[in-house]
């Protein structure tokens, strides 16, 4: 077998899945950058070991080898666990392909099954989305007409009104179709252009902070975990304030509402590497939390947060998550949640791109 370079394996660096390529005895001859994150060990350290070595005991993966040999033709194994010779169990699917090459005769794709339910789960939330922003952009332009006229008659009967005590009632109307006008304008907003330029994370949320702070000068703390080395983004900065002060300002208000002892909000940001965000690979990513130690969110609204009009606070209009998702999804990104008492955290997943980032179809 000819000794492997880097040239060899080119396009197999920047794969989201584990790969790891064997020779003709079942050695492992190159291990690529998302099997040592997945697997949790060195290419050095295992290089040059054959395989039932570095996953001991797995009768399963081994029986894959064995077929794919023996068929000349690719093996799948669904859903089974493996141990690394370090005791680390994984869940995966594993997919093994006899090639024709100079340095290596097999190839072992691993997809751990948490990835997988992850990639299915964003391309749920993408659709969902999607769906989210349609709905509600017929839903502002249904109500803008007929809202405009009641308006509009309201302002003439004003008018024609014999006693000023009555125009008590004409104001009412006016003043809640204000309102009501208002709030269409929030649902339209997402669907404006956003103006890409190049940001830094950290005075969006420093913005958000100083707003917060306005709002609740005593009755919050707010901590940075910042990582100062990140980074500019490309992404429209207002959009991004208005992401992380809707999820913010829902923590405040939650934890205003229950009369959490020693409220506190941090916001911490860190590189992410190897990311996979909609089905594409990038190098690295900011990811960005806002933690709070508020009550947590109602378990059963928990699945259904980013979704329009649901809210655990009474009086919320449930938008404020569902334009944040929409927002981070124009940057290509990602938000998730998890939430127990005393510990929700929001997190959100940016690409870092040195070109401006094209609008994504259906979400403008």
């Amino acid at each position: 077998m000819v000794q492997p370079t880097p040239d060899h394996f080119a396009g197999l660096e920047h794969l989201a899945t584990a790969i790891i390529l064997l020779d003709d005895h079942c050695r492992v001859a190159y291990v690529n950058p998302g099997a040592e994150i997945i697997f949790a060990f060195s290419a050095t350290q295992i290089i040059g070991q054959k395989i039932n070595e570095v996953f001991p005991d797995c009768e399963i993966l081994m029986l894959a080898v064995n077929n794919a040999i023996k068929e000349q033709s690719p093996f799948r194994e669904h859903e089974f666990t493996i141990s690394t010779h370090r005791h680390h169990s994984f869940a995966v699917t594993c997919t093994v392909t006899p090639i024709e090459s100079i340095v290596a005769s097999l190839i072992l794709e691993f997809q751990p099954m948490d990835a997988q339910l992850r990639i299915a789960r964003e391309e749920r939330m993408l659709i969902q989305q999607q769906a989210n922003a349609e709905l509600l952009r017929n839903l502002a332009h249904e109500i803008r007409n007929p809202l405009g006229g009641l308006r509009g008659a309201a302002q003439l009967l004003e008018h024609e009104l014999p006693s000023p005590s009555l125009r008590e009632y004409t104001q009412v109307i006016i003043k809640e179709a204000d309102r009501l006008q208002a709030l269409m304008d929030r649902l339209l907003i997402p669907h404006r252009v956003p103006k890409y330029q190049p940001t830094n994370i950290h005075e969006v949320l420093e913005r958000v902070r100083s707003l917060l702070l306005a709002e609740s000068p005593r009755s919050i703390l707010i901590k940075r975990d910042y990582d100062l080395s990140l980074p500019e983004i490309i992404g429209d900065r207002e959009k991004l304030i208005q992401a992380v002060l809707n999820i913010a300002r829902n923590a405040v208000q939650a934890m205003q509402s229950n009369k959490t002892p020693n409220s506190q909000i941090t916001f911490k940001t860190r590189a992410e590497r190897q990311v996979t965000l909609a089905r594409k690979r990038y190098r690295v990513a900011i990811k960005l939390e806002i933690i709070d130690n508020g009550p947590g969110i109602p378990a059963d609204i928990r699945d259904r947060i980013f979704y329009p009009l649901v809210s655990g606070s009474e009086g919320g209009t449930g938008l404020g998550l569902t334009l944040a998702q929409t927002f981070v999804t124009q940057h290509h990104g990602m938000i998730d949640c998890e939430s127990t008492p005393g510990n929700t955290r929001f997190t959100i997943l940016l690409p870092i791109e040195t070109t401006a980032i094209k609008p994504m179809a259906k979400t403008q």
